[in-house]
């Protein structure tokens, strides 16, 4: 018994010895784990921290790579350079009627005087396949912060020939002054002998003084303006260029512009234009009579939207001189050899847009102008070699001892003109409708000689013209730019002429119904002209 009581008291020690064990076994072994978790965590965290190493390092990588790339885009031809431009075959078919007339021929009278003017009975004249090839050629250049270069290429050439004479009679008689040879300010506007001309060349200044400003000097984009681009299915031009009612020529100049930022009036700008039309040139102390021919201009458009455009422009051309430096034609080496004083124009223009009119979307334009010449004391002589005794014009007396000269007369004269028109666009199928109207009053006189129009520019005509047109495009993928287009366009115009001297300022109009002997003309006056016409144009 005692030996039993003796296990059963060594059992009970060594069960209570055991549970302190135990424990200091559990121990040190959470104690193990604590610290195989904190290696873990801690070769964790060294984890972390390479890769952190190495994210930093491969950005540092990537933004040094960037900059490597952006400067390869910076000196790469596609940031800073882009090329652009158009070609266009034409095909027009001319015709046009002749009033009955009497000619003035000074250079050629007889000895008499017999010859110095003579009749023509008028009649017909036509060209039932006039072709062109025009090509233009658009460079644009960012130079340097805010500061672009543009430049325009334009080649223009009748098909056949190598001069503008298809633009004239078979007799080399010119219809209208604008188109009785190239000057300076119409070539590559005109066909000519398809020579790659320098159109536009400028540089413009933006942001002057962190402020809306903007500098533009060179020969100016002051052809094509609106509403021209509608027609010609360009787009709107932006704050360049002059409305094409009053002026249609290339100048060299400069233009100063300010677009403040007015809630209420989106797209407001104003600019102050300059334009030499001749340079005289060195003279001695005496002069040569003649002075500059200079233009100035002032442009406000309060309202400039995709929707809706308002515009109002003052033109004053200064010593207007009686003809320019003539390139070719009939009269090609004639210069000025007087100038005949100022100009003053006045114009107002809007431009609009209906999104959703049926099937598409119309376009409308309403502009109107005023002209009003301040003459000189100079005047328009013609040289004649016999005195005709007694003989009287509207325009002045050929001298009766002389005969050496035929003047004009100093008179202020005030015309005007009104120029209607739209365009619908059908998107679903590329197709645009077009139609257009102009008046012009007897004394109206514009400065648009470089206007797309093959008998004259209609916006300067002394009567009434019509033109329709459809433009189709057709359905291409754009590659080049996404204003790339392919297009056919037919039209028609008819003019009908009220009075003699459309597009011209020198010479008193003559009502055409009223020609007779006491109003002999220099250039074939007609009394109505159609123009029937054809083009494929590539933009790209």
């Amino acid at each position: 018994m005692k030996r039993v009581a003796n296990r059963v008291l060594a059992g009970a020690v060594l069960l209570g010895l055991s549970h302190p064990l135990a424990a200091v076994a559990a121990e040190q072994d959470v104690l193990k784990k604590i610290e195989a978790l904190e290696k873990q965590l801690q070769e964790m965290k060294d984890q972390m921290k390479s890769t952190e190493q190495k994210a930093q390092t491969s950005e540092k990588k990537a933004d040094e790579a960037a900059r490597k790339v952006e400067k390869v885009e910076e000196k790469s031809l596609g940031r800073w350079l882009s090329i652009g431009g158009d070609y266009r075959f034409r095909y027009d078919y001319l015709r046009g009627k002749v009033a009955p007339y009497y000619q003035l021929n000074p250079r050629n009278a007889k000895g008499d005087g017999s010859d110095l003017f003579f009749p023509v009975q008028g009649g017909t004249v036509k060209n039932n396949s006039l072709y062109t090839n025009r090509f233009g050629l658009n460079v644009d250049a960012k130079a340097t912060q805010d500061v672009t270069v543009h430049a325009r290429l334009l080649m223009y050439k009748v098909t056949g020939a190598r001069d503008d004479a298809a633009l004239r009679g078979e007799n080399g008689q010119a219809y209208f002054s604008d188109r009785a040879g190239l000057f300076d300010g119409t070539v590559g506007h005109v066909p000519g002998d398809g020579t790659l001309a320098v159109d536009q060349v400028y540089a413009t200044w933006k942001n002057i003084a962190d402020q809306p400003i903007w500098f533009s000097i060179g020969r100016r984009p002051s052809t094509g303006g609106i509403p021209s681009h509608l027609k010609q299915n360009k787009e709107k031009p932006g704050n360049s260029g002059v409305p094409q009612l009053l002026v249609d020529y290339a100048f060299d100049g400069l233009t100063l512009g300010y677009a403040p930022d007015i809630e209420s009036l989106p797209g407001a700008y104003m600019k102050f234009c300059y334009g030499r039309g001749f340079e005289n040139g060195i003279t001695d102390k005496q002069g040569n009579g003649l002075h500059d021919t200079d233009m100035l201009g002032f442009n406000i458009v309060p309202y400039d939207t995709d929707n809706l455009k308002a515009e109002f422009q003052y033109n004053r051309g200064m010593n207007i001189f009686n003809t320019p430096v003539m390139l070719s034609g009939p009269f090609e080496g004639s210069s000025p050899a007087t100038d005949l004083g100022d100009i003053d124009w006045y114009g107002l223009n809007f431009l609009g847009r209906v999104k959703k009119a049926g099937p598409g979307t119309f376009h409308w334009f309403a502009s109107g102008a005023v002209s009003h010449t301040n003459p000189n004391n100079n005047t328009v002589k013609v040289q004649v070699h016999t005195p005709v005794a007694g003989f009287t014009t509207t325009e002045g007396v050929l001298d009766t001892q002389s005969g050496l000269m035929w003047t004009g007369k100093k008179e202020s004269k005030t015309g005007w003109a009104v120029y209607l028109g739209g365009r619908y666009d059908i998107e679903a199928t590329g197709t645009k409708l077009g139609f257009e109207y102009n008046h012009g009053s007897k004394d109206w006189i514009t400065f648009a000689p470089a206007a797309d129009d093959m008998w004259t520019s209609k916006v300067g005509a002394r009567g009434n013209v019509y033109e329709g047109y459809i433009i189709q495009e057709l359905k291409l993928k754009p590659i080049s730019s996404y204003l790339s287009k392919t297009f056919f366009k037919i039209g028609y115009q008819y003019y009908d002429f009220d009075y003699t001297g459309s597009n011209n300022w020198v010479g008193a109009p003559v009502k055409i119904s009223g020609l007779g002997q006491t109003t002999p003309q220099m250039l074939t006056p007609l009394k109505s002209a159609q123009d029937l016409y054809a083009t494929f144009e590539v933009h790209f």
